[in-house]
């Protein structure tokens, strides 16, 4: 049976005190070897758990056995060397210590694809899986071989290409790129950004998704939004070349950020994922928030297109306030499909 709005994360969900320490990106293992292993599987069945107690759809990994979701990818490939690092500046915004790419880009095994089978044996529920996009790929990296941004994303987007495929055959529903690269390099994204990500979505037969949003709630992200103004009309940019994309859903953060809601229309006709939680506050939302945020975005999508989801990942929030606003999407999205059906 096919579920009206069907719920989902955007990605990350924060990890256990005991494998990781809370509330921090990028943050070091507390377990080694084995326990490590058995550890992130813990964590990965808790995160899915947590997700069916709040009535979500379609579930995710919560990215629990990864430490962050674009270097974690990139540590797998051959050509990259993270003991080489250089200062870059992250999506214009922060500056980061990065690894460096030393040669021709491979990926000599499957990064994910064990875990996926992991969490493809947790649930019979719809499973979804996020992998970084080209272009977000290459501005989390100092490029000392090509030395061209855009040669650089379609080797990427080859990679990340025969991940996906891997991934879709461990039984993953939906392969989600997150892109937020392409609320910052407009122009890079609409010349080749978009084609790089479709090239790495090419020959799936699953569902494709395009995760977009402005970032984590840490404090480079809050502060650069102060910058953008009351009106942040950067979808505007490359919705209508997504909207003319391959790619199956578009993911969009919405409540509480300065987007106006009329920018959807510019995606009619594709899915969208709407981002009805904000995971730059520790306020949890009432049910009631989040359904007034779907009620909104229903005059730009068509009901059996949108997906509520976060605005982004989770992870550097508390486990307690995580699971609240977990639960109130959940809840939130059944206050509205009953409203539908009533209509």
């Amino acid at each position: 049976m096919t579920i009206l709005l069907p719920t989902s994360t955007a990605g990350s969900l924060p990890k256990p005190s005991w494998l990781a320490e809370p509330e921090k990106l990028w943050s070091p293992w507390k377990l080694e070897g084995e326990e490590l292993v058995a550890g992130k599987q813990d964590a990965l069945r808790l995160a899915v758990e947590d997700q069916r107690q709040a009535g979500i759809t379609i579930v995710g990994d919560g990215e629990q056995t990864r430490q962050h979701f674009v270097t974690t990818f990139i540590e797998h490939l051959s050509g990259v060397d993270f003991e080489k690092r250089e200062t870059v500046r992250i999506r214009n915004r922060y500056d980061a210590s990065v690894p460096t790419v030393v040669g021709a880009v491979s990926r000599p095994k499957s990064v994910f694809v064990e875990d996926a089978k992991f969490l493809r044996a947790q649930t019979d529920q719809p499973i979804k899986w996020t992998l970084p996009g080209p272009m977000t790929m290459i501005d989390t990296l100092y490029d000392a071989h090509y030395r061209s941004r855009e040669k650089l994303a379609w080797e990427f987007a080859r990679i990340l290409g025969e991940e996906a495929r891997e991934l879709e055959a461990a039984g993953v529903d939906i392969i989600q790129f997150d892109e937020p690269a392409f609320n910052v390099f407009f122009e890079e994204a609409n010349d080749w950004g978009i084609a790089t990500l479709e090239k790495a979505a090419e020959r799936l037969t699953c569902e494709t998704a395009v995760h977009i949003c402005y970032g984590y709630g840490i404090k480079a992200n809050t502060e650069w939004k102060k910058t953008l103004g009351s009106e942040w009309r950067q979808y505007e940019e490359t919705f209508p070349n997504l909207q003319k994309s391959s790619i199956d859903i578009i993911s969009l953060e919405c409540h509480h950020s300065h987007v106006p809601m009329e920018l959807i229309e510019l995606i009619r006709g594709k899915k969208v994922m709407v981002g009805a939680i904000d995971v730059a506050s520790d306020t949890i939302e009432t049910p009631e928030d989040v359904a007034d945020t779907l009620r909104k975005a229903l005059a730009f999508v068509d009901a059996d297109k949108l997906y509520p989801s976060t605005n982004c990942g989770m992870a550097p929030l508390s486990r307690g306030v995580a699971r609240g606003k977990l639960d109130a999407l959940g809840a939130g999205a059944e206050i509205v499909r009953q409203e539908l059906a009533a209509a």
